[in-house]
C-alpha cells in the first residue's frame, strides 16, 4: 500500500468536512448523470432529478430485498439496468434474515467510492506508526484473504466478501492490503479450498515466525478469535513450527527452537498468548463499538500491554458510512462516496419514511443509515443503525450501534442499540467484563421477558453474587469464565 494514495486520500476527505452540503450535492449531480439512461433511472424519472428533494418524491426506501428484482435483471445479463456500466463482481454479505446478498460491484463504484474510501481509511494508522506500516512482512491481516475460494452467483459471476477482493485484477497494484503482500503469507494452492476455521490457523501458523507489528482485523470476531485460536491449537502450531509443516504438509525449514519457545511459553503460563508469539506488536485495527466496545478491552490485554486499538472505517457490504480521521471516538461520514440520508431509529425505516440529511443530525441520538452510490444503489436502507458521537467540522462523527433488529413482548421496542447500552450500564455499575453477549425474547406461562445470556469474564469487581450459592447462579465462577450465564430476566410491563 502507498503511503502518498493513503494521504492524500485522507486529506480529499478532510477538505469535504467543512462543506457537506456542496460535497453531497455534487457527487448526487455525478451519480443522476451516470446512470440516469438505465433501466431503472428511466423508470424512476432520474433524469428529471436536481437534489436530493426530488430524489426523495422519485424514489422510495428499499432494503437490498426490495431492488433484487433490478439486481436479478443484471445478473441474467440485461445490460445497464442500475448501472451504466456493468458489475464486475457482487459483493456477499448474509442479512438479518440470513439471505445472502448480492451487491452489484462496478468499475466505476471501485474508482469513485470503495477505494478512495478503502485508503483513506488506513491514515490514522499510518500517521501513527508509519515505519511499522511500511514492512509488509510485520503486518497479519487476518482481514482480507483475497486467495479465498470464490462463489459464484447462478450466472457465473463472482460472488465474493469484499475482504476477498484482488484489487490487482483492476488495475490497483497500490490497493494491495497491508501484509498481503509479504511472501510467508501466502496460502498454498493445495489447501486454498480450506475452511474458514482452517483458514484462520493457517495465517496464524504462517505469522508465528515473524516479528508481527500490526494486525489487520477489523471484525472483532477475528481479533478475538486469534487468542482463542492460541489457547486451543497451541499444541498443533507447536508441532507444525517444529516440523517446517503447514497442517502436516511441508511448508517451511524446520524452527525447533522457536517451537520450543513457543511450548515454554504455554507450559509455563497454561496458555499461548498473542504477546508470547509477538513482543513488540503495537497496533490492532478493529471495529471498536457496539457490542464489541465492552469484550475487546480485555481482548486487547493478551495482545500486549501497550498494543493500542484503531478504529476501523464503519461500512456494510452495501457501501461505506464514515472513515476515522484521527484517534478520537467514532468516524466522520465519507461524504465524497455516498450520499447519506438518516432515518430517526425510534422508529422503523419504511419506503415512504422522513429522512435527514447529515447536517439535520442531533449528538448522542440514533438513525438507520440510507444511502445511494454510484454502483447502483439508490436510498437503500443497509440494516444498520448508527449513533452520532460529536462532528469534525460541519460532518457528524458516528459509530456503528447495531444492526436494524428489533425484539418485543408487549409493544415495546427492544433494538440492539439500546441493549448494548444496557449491557455497558449494568457493567459499569457492577463491575463486571464480559467476553460475548445475547439476547432474545422468552415466553412462558405468564408471558414474555427479555432474557440475557453474558460469558463474564470473571467476577465483578464488586461482588454481587448470591452467596452461598442460588439456583441459576454458577457455584463458582473462574477467571477465566467462559460458560454462558443467563444474567437477568426483565419482565416488560
Amino acid at each position: 500500500m502507498r503511503a502518498e494514495r493513503v494521504l492524500a486520500e485522507h486529506r480529499r476527505l478532510l477538505a469535504a468536512l467543512d462543506h457537506p452540503e456542496d460535497v453531497q450535492r455534487d457527487l448526487l449531480d455525478r451519480i443522476l448523470r451516470r446512470n440516469a439512461d438505465t433501466a431503472f433511472g428511466r423508470e424512476h424519472g432520474l433524469a428529471s432529478v436536481r437534489g436530493l428533494d426530488d430524489l426523495r418524491r422519485a424514489v422510495p426506501i428499499r432494503t437490498h430485498e426490495a431492488l433484487m428484482p433490478w439486481v436479478e435483471r443484471a445478473m441474467g445479463g440485461e445490460q445497464a439496468v442500475l448501472t451504466a456500466d456493468e458489475p464486475v463482481v457482487y459483493f456477499s454479505s448474509s442479512g438479518s434474515t440470513g439471505r445472502e446478498k448480492h451487491i452489484p460491484v462496478t468499475r466505476s463504484y471501485l474508482r469513485w467510492t470503495f477505494l478512495p474510501f478503502y485508503h483513506a481509511a488506513f491514515a490514522p494508522l499510518l500517521q501513527t506508526l508509519p515505519q511499522a506500516l511500511a514492512a509488509p512482512g510485520a503486518v497479519l491481516n487476518l482481514w482480507q484473504d483475497p486467495t479465498a475460494p470464490i462463489a459464484r452467483t447462478g450466472h457465473g459471476q463472482p460472488h465474493i466478501g469484499a475482504s476477498q477482493l484482488d484489487y490487482r485484477e483492476f488495475g490497483e497494484d497500490s490497493a494491495v492490503g497491508p501484509g498481503n503482500d509479504a511472501e510467508w503469507s501466502r496460502i498454498p494452492e493445495q489447501l486454498a479450498t480450506a475452511g474458514p476455521w482452517d483458514r484462520s490457523y493457517y495465517k496464524l501458523r504462517l505469522a508465528a515466525e515473524q516479528d508481527i507489528r500490526i494486525v489487520i482485523g477489523v471484525n472483532p470476531a477475528m481479533v478475538a478469535g486469534l487468542p482463542y485460536m492460541l489457547r486451543t491449537l497451541w499444541p498443533r502450531l507447536v508441532a507444525d513450527i517444529r516440523a517446517g509443516t503447514l497442517d502436516g504438509r511441508p511448508h517451511t525449514r524446520p524452527d525447533p527452537g522457536r517451537a520450543d519457545d513457543i511450548e515454554r511459553y504455554a507450559r509455563r503460563f497454561g496458555t499461548l498468548l498473542p504477546y508470547h508469539l509477538w513482543p513488540r506488536l503495537s497496533a490492532i485495527l478493529v471495529w471498536n463499538s457496539a457490542l464489541a466496545s465492552l469484550y475487546l478491552p480485555r481482548v486487547r490485554e493478551t495482545y500486549g500491554p501497550g498494543v493500542r486499538l484503531f478504529g476501523a472505517p464503519v461500512a456494510s457490504c452495501e457501501g461505506p458510512a464514515a472513515v476515522p480521521v484521527d484517534l478520537r471516538p467514532g468516524a466522520p461520514l465519507y461524504l465524497p462516496g455516498c450520499v447519506y440520508e438518516f432515518v430517526p431509529a425510534d422508529g422503523p425505516v419504511t419506503a415512504d419514511s422522513e429522512t435527514l440529511a447529515a447536517t439535520e443530525l442531533e449528538a448522542d441520538h440514533d438513525y438507520h443509515l440510507v444511502l445511494t452510490h454510484v454502483g447502483g444503489l439508490y436510498r437503500c436502507a443497509v440494516g444498520d443503525v448508527v449513533r452520532v458521537v460529536g462532528t469534525t467540522g460541519r460532518t457528524p462523527r458516528i459509530e456503528y450501534a447495531g444492526r436494524d433488529v428489533v425484539r418485543s413482548v408487549a409493544g415495546e421496542r427492544l433494538t440492539e442499540a439500546v441493549a448494548v447500552r444496557a449491557l455497558r450500564t449494568a457493567c459499569h455499575d457492577t463491575g463486571a467484563e464480559i467476553r460475548n453477549a445475547t439476547f432474545h425474547v422468552a415466553t412462558d406461562g405468564g408471558g414474555g421477558h427479555h432474557q440475557v445470556a453474558v460469558a463474564f469474564a470473571g467476577l465483578p469487581a464488586h461482588r454481587t453474587w448470591p452467596a452461598p450459592w442460588t439456583p441459576g447462579w454458577p457455584s463458582s465462577a473462574p477467571a477465566t469464565g467462559t460458560a454462558g450465564v443467563r444474567a437477568g430476566s426483565a419482565r416488560s410491563r
